[in-house]
């Protein structure tokens, strides 16, 4: 990174406890009011301006509704200027939409994310390019189910947005979690699936292959679970490299695919009554700077719940691991 206070951030990120102070005298960061409990929309609208992908296919076209408001968003927030960035226009428009139901009430990150790409898709008036920032974020793969007797194999083909990787109750690592999800399991016993070679049930092994990455990898570190009736979170370390090769991770897959991490979506608390927050790279400058709705300044410790990585067109150089 190119300033130092970009690498006192990384390196306490890698400590698990982030101080990050932001001034509003850095150019094009501004921060964004929390009305009704909107810290998890204006989390993702910071990941979102920091995707300049995006921002420049939004600019290109014309849409209602979703779509037109999220353009507005995003360039006020580009605005020179310290004043939070004015966004309750697109909030009310979700609302209107009937996504926020219950304003009251926090969201998922992940649910949110999914449900802006939807309206983009069905509300943006030039359907290619809606699909195109679509394709900005599909995940390409083909899920599987071999019998374990006939050897006969099952597929089919479909898409991911993101990648749901589930952590587990102690240490984690962004590639041990990849290698869970795309591990296959055996399904035996009362698990055992139809083989339309065999004709009858059969033990089986199904997994998920990957065919394709998108040009911005996001990846949603599943922290809820919900037992005896209630959902609960899981605050274990989960580290994570700023710059990732899925060559290493999968090696039968992909020859060479580098991703350099530029936005993190941040859960603190617990799972009802938390809070989103958000650590974004600078488009331009390329500085890290942490989003917490209106405010300038922050400490405390975080969650990373979702992860943005932005596939690099040339090989960069390793960089130290982050943890949250």
């Amino acid at each position: 990174l190119e300033s130092v206070w970009s690498k006192v951030a990384l390196h306490l990120l890698y400590k698990g406890l982030c101080y990050l102070t932001l001034s509003t005298v850095f150019t094009g960061m501004r921060g964004l009011m929390n009305y009704h409990l909107s810290c998890c929309v204006n989390s993702l609208l910071q990941t979102l301006s920091a995707t300049c992908e995006i921002t420049d296919l939004l600019d290109r076209g014309d849409g209602r509704n979703v779509p037109l408001h999220l353009k507005r968003a995003l360039a006020a927030m580009r605005a020179d200027v310290p004043q939070p960035a004015l966004h309750r226009d697109f909030l009310h428009c979700l609302d209107q939409n009937c996504f926020r139901r219950k304003i009251n009430v926090q969201h998922d990150a992940d649910e949110v994310f999914f449900s802006i790409l939807n309206f983009i898709q069905q509300q943006m008036d030039d359907k290619a390019l809606a699909q195109e920032i679509q394709n900005l974020y599909k995940i390409s793969v083909e899920t599987y189910l071999q019998c374990l007797e006939c050897n006969s194999v099952q597929t089919r083909t479909s898409y991911m947005l993101s990648l749901p990787l589930y952590v587990k109750e102690d240490y984690n690592s962004l590639e041990g979690c990849m290698n869970s999800f795309f591990k296959h399991q055996e399904l035996r016993g009362i698990n055992c699936c139809f083989c339309v070679q065999c004709e009858t049930k059969k033990p089986s092994k199904q997994g998920i292959k990957l065919l394709s990455l998108p040009r911005i990898l996001c990846m949603n570190l599943k922290r809820f679970r919900n037992r005896c009736g209630s959902t609960q979170k899981l605050d274990c370390m989960v580290t994570f490299p700023e710059t990732f090769d899925f060559s290493e991770t999968l090696k039968e897959v992909f020859s060479a695919d580098f991703y350099t991490l530029y936005a993190v979506v941040v859960h603190s608390g617990y799972a009802m009554y938390g809070h989103y927050t958000a650590y974004v790279r600078h488009r331009e400058n390329k500085r890290w700077y942490y989003a917490d709705d209106s405010h300038v300044e922050q400490v405390l410790q975080n969650t990373a719940y979702m992860l943005m990585y932005r596939r690099d067109s040339e090989e960069e150089g390793r960089q130290p691991e982050l943890s949250g």
